[in-house]
């Protein structure tokens, strides 16, 4: 009986633990402060299950010149100033968030995930990440187009890295690498 009455108290125990901690404001909430403990391993476990569970495995669109440069103007107008253009510096909105966004056109991006990752991550967003949801926002082709350029980005056409701005990723990851040490890499990992 003793032995039931402990084991029914310690468990009491944690979640009381976990209410006093977020109830008491100890919990760090600004975007400049430390994560929690175990917040990033779990925020990419859940996330990256329900990608694998949820995102399309066939991209809806080919690849061609005229969705590359499509998704490129996507870019511009809804992704650039959190995750970046080639060849540009960091913008003050993608500096002050927590966590950060990926650069997505310097180092490898996101050009090593599968499309439909892509389009899943830009149409329902990614929580506590300031990543919004574009479903409501954005057609099912303008996220396909923005999906397909950004795992191409790498190998983009003339005229969808002028949609951009000019620069290629190969020329962003050098522009901003200072001698002697190695491209910036995305925040993104696998």
């Amino acid at each position: 009986m003793k032995f039931l009455v402990g084991l029914i108290l310690g468990l009491a125990i944690i979640p009381a633990g976990l209410y006093f901690y977020f109830s008491t404001g100890s919990a760090p909430v600004a975007t400049s402060a430390q994560a929690m403990p175990f917040e990033k391993r779990l925020a990419k476990m859940a996330l990256d299950a329900r990608v694998k569970k949820e995102a399309p495995g066939d991209a809806a669109l080919p690849v061609n010149d005229a969705n590359l440069v499509a998704g490129a103007q996507v870019y511009q107008q809804q992704c650039a100033v959190c995750h970046g253009l080639p060849g540009q510096q960091i913008t003050a909105i993608a500096k002050g968030m927590f966590p950060k966004p990926p650069q997505l056109f310097h180092g490898k991006g996101v050009t090593d995930d599968p499309p439909g990752e892509t389009y899943w991550k830009a149409a329902n967003g990614i929580r506590l990440t300031g990543m919004p949801a574009f479903k409501s926002s954005l057609s099912d082709t303008e996220l396909w187009q923005v999906s397909l350029l950004l795992a191409n980005a790498d190998k983009l056409p003339a005229a969808a890295q002028a949609a951009l701005g000019g620069a290629t990723q190969k020329q962003a990851n050098e522009k901003t690498a200072s001698p002697g040490s190695h491209p910036p890499d995305s925040h993104h990992k696998k």
